[in-house]
Order: C-alpha cells, then sequence, then structure tokens
C-alpha cells in the first residue's frame, strides 16, 4: 500500500532528526524494510551527517584537509582542530560499542517477549533509539503509540534505557574527558563538568517532585522506576512509561532543556540553560561577570544563551498559536506538540497523526530547527559578519 508523501516525509524528518513524534505507529504500519530505514536514519541524524562521512573518508584512508577538519569540529563541538579526526575515530567506535551492549542487555527480555530473532531486532532498535534520544519505538503491537508502558515496571529495560539517553544527551566531547582524565574530575574542561553537574540536576530534582506530584496511584517502588524514567525522557529522549496525559499541567513541560553541545540529542542546551542561571546569579549577587566554576563566562556567550532562550520560546508559541488556529484544538495540547517538536522530545498527547497536511508540514519545519540549531539556520541564511569602524555611543536604559 502507498503511504501519502507527507507521511513519509514526516517519519523521515522526525527519524534523522532524532525527534520521535510520528503520523503513524512504527512497529504495525511500517514493513521490516521500513524499520531498516527508520533505523539507519536515526543512526545519521544521532551520530551526525558530518561525523557518518568523514567516518567513510577516515576509513578509505583519504586524506582530510583543513576545511574538513574544521566542519568535523563545528559538528563535534569541539574546541580546536588538533585531535578532531581520532575524535571522530573514538565518537564511531564508543557509539557502536555501547549500542551493541545495550542490544545485548535488553535481549533476554525482548527474546523472552517476541522470540530469538524478532527479539534481537526489537532489542538493537531500541538500544540505538535510546541512545540516539529519538524516542521512536516498536512496541505498539502491545497497542497503538503505546512506547513502553508495557514495560513500566520493568527494571531491566527502563535502566538500560535510561543509562542509553544519559549517555547519548551528555556530549561526545563530555565522552572524550572522562575517557582520558578518568577519575581526575579537576582535569576536565568547564563545559564538561558545567554538562555532567547541570545533566545530574536535571535528572533527579524534576524525578523528586514527579514521585512526590504525580503518579500517587503507583506503589512508591513502582513509582520511583516510572518518576526517574519520566525525568530522563524529557531531555529530548521521547520514550514514555506512563500516561502523559493524566500528569498535571505544570509537570508537562519538563523538557525544553535537551542535551549538550555535541550530543546525540536536540533541545535547548545545558550550557544554554547554566550560563542563564549564572547570568542571574551574578546580576542579584552585584558581579560583573557571571562565573562557573572558577572561570569567566564571556559576555558574546551570555547574549547568545539570552538569544536562544529567546528564539525558542517565541517559536514554541508561534507554532502552538498557529496549530491551534489552524486544528481548531486547544492551546495547551499544541503547545505541547510544539515544544515536544522544537526541543525534539517526541513526547505527545496522541494529536499528531490527526494533523492536517499544513500542521504537519509546521511540524516538521520545527523539528528540523530544533535539530540543526536556530542560530545554526539564521547564521547560514543572513550575510556574514561585518566590521564596523566605529561604535554608537553608549546609553543607559532602565529595565526591570
Amino acid at each position: 500500500s502507498w503511504t501519502p508523501f507527507v507521511n513519509a516525509l514526516f517519519t523521515s524528518v522526525t527519524s534523522v532528526c532524532v525527534t520521535g513524534l510520528v503520523v503513524c505507529d512504527t512497529g504495525t504500519y511500517w514493513s521490516s524494510f521500513g524499520h531498516a530505514v527508520i533505523l539507519l536514519l536515526i543512526q545519521t541524524g544521532g551520530l551526525g551527517v558530518v561525523t557518518i562521512s568523514a567516518s567513510f573518508t577516515i576509513l578509505s584512508g583519504k586524506k582530510i584537509g583543513l576545511s574538513q577538519r574544521s566542519i568535523m569540529a563545528e559538528s563535534v563541538a569541539a574546541p580546536q582542530l588538533r585531535g578532531v579526526v581520532r575524535l571522530t575515530g573514538f565518537i564511531v567506535r564508543v557509539t557502536l560499542g555501547i549500542e551493541l551492549i545495550g542490544a545485548l542487555l535488553m535481549a533476554p527480555v525482548f527474546c523472552r517477549d517476541f522470540g530469538l530473532f524478532r527479539g534481537l531486532w526489537m532489542s538493537l532498535f531500541h538500544s540505538v533509539s535510546a541512545f540516539c534520544n529519538a524516542g521512536i519505538d516498536l512496541l505498539g503491537v502491545r497497542g497503538a503509540y503505546s512506547s513502553l508502558t508495557s514495560y513500566a515496571y520493568d527494571p531491566l529495560i527502563n535502566l538500560v534505557i535510561i543509562l542509553l539517553i544519559v549517555i547519548g544527551g551528555i556530549g561526545f566531547l563530555t565522552w572524550d574527558d572522562i575517557y582520558r582524565n578518568r577519575h581526575h574530575i579537576s582535569r576536565y574542561r568547564m563545559q564538561s563538568k558545567v554538562i555532567l553537574s547541570y545533566s545530574l540536576a536535571l535528572i533527579f530534582i524534576p524525578a523528586i517532585l514527579f514521585f512526590f506530584l504525580e503518579f500517587q496511584d503507583i506503589p512508591a517502588g513502582k513509582r520511583i522506576l516510572v518518576s526517574l524514567f519520566q525525568s530522563v525522557t524529557t531531555r529530548t529522549a521521547g520514550f514514555n512509561t506512563a500516561d502523559l496525559s493524566s500528569m498535571r499541567e505544570s509537570g508537562q513541560f519538563l523538557m525544553l532543556v535537551g542535551g549538550s553541545p555535541g550530543s546525540t540529542a536536540g533541545g535547548i542546551k545545558t550550557t544554554t540553560l547554566a550560563v542563564l542561571i549564572s547570568c542571574a546569579t551574578a546580576v542579584f549577587a552585584r558581579k560583573d561577570s557571571p562565573e562557573m566554576f572558577k572561570r569567566r563566562i564571556i559576555p558574546d556567550i551570555v547574549a547568545t544563551a539570552i538569544a536562544i532562550l529567546f528564539m525558542y520560546t517565541s517559536l514554541g508559541i508561534l507554532c502552538a498559536m498557529t496549530l491551534s488556529i489552524l486544528e481548531s484544538l486547544p492551546l495547551i495540547p499544541c503547545l505541547f506538540e510544539a515544544i515536544s517538536a522544537l526541543a525534539t522530545v517526541g513526547l505527545s498527547f496522541g494529536i499528531t497523526p490527526t494533523l492536517s497536511v499544513p500542521s504537519k508540514l509546521i511540524l516538521i519545519t520545527f523539528m528540523f530547527i530544533g535539530r540543526v540549531g536556530g542560530l545554526t539556520i539564521i547564521y547560514a541564511t543572513m550575510s556574514g559578519y561585518r566590521i564596523r569602524c566605529g561604535k554608537f555611543p553608549q546609553e543607559k536604559i532602565s529595565v526591570g
């Protein structure tokens, strides 16, 4: 049977942008060939097109020029060109190794439920999808769009998926720092320290809130697992083990902040949040400049972080209002879908499959923006940086 082109395009974009929003139940609608294509797109989107192409260049034995090294460094958020080829090889090896380990760990459960060969395929698919923070699953056979709700209380599946999401979301440079410096945390780059500390905070603080404010009908032991999973998956992963519509509205919007720079995740980066918080702290403490881990943050970074926050929130509200008008739906569900697309989370209230073609095209655009990065698109489309010979005089303006 033929699939409408818009649905095929939506599925392709949500896979390569590792978002997870779907218009057709992945497990039951697509064939085995379709599943393989989706898996390939997820892997490409998670690692990045530049990293994949550079890996083929390295394997072919060709020399990598300075311009290629510059693009590679930018794609993985490397601070310098030196060692970027080694870093690329390290990224590919570690990625494939972690995904294989994750598949092997989940294999006993999936093989028990689906048989040997299908169980191995399910294990591999969900390991890659979790590590790349895609959130696309094949468990629609348990119930359409059911995600991992049938494994909500399975410790093995939950913990493996959680670890894969976290490892994929902290960024390639942070892995390299951990690999090279081991337990000598003082030797880590400031960025790695910020990423690790804020990632832990963004996991455990929402998990505690979920435990005490949500899922009160679940026993305490199981509630810990569900709360922890929901806290991690809102970091752009897209899986869910609980009914999102039953949660409070305050708990449904903890997903705008995504992964870290150079990671498999999208959305507003943890470092952007860290810069904004340190900037606010510096203002409250009347300091000259924001500081983190005994280092000052340069003003250009602060201005960029503020611009990113403004851009993402403005785009999210604009997308939600447009969807609400086009589909005649309440604003809150539309805002949830819009932020989910823009932050490449993939969590949904279930309205995405029912959207019209114009609304699907809008979500496609916002998924692309969320994965590539709004600033990247703006820099690519606008004219280059112009050097001014003079500057306008400064003047104070009251804010509050």
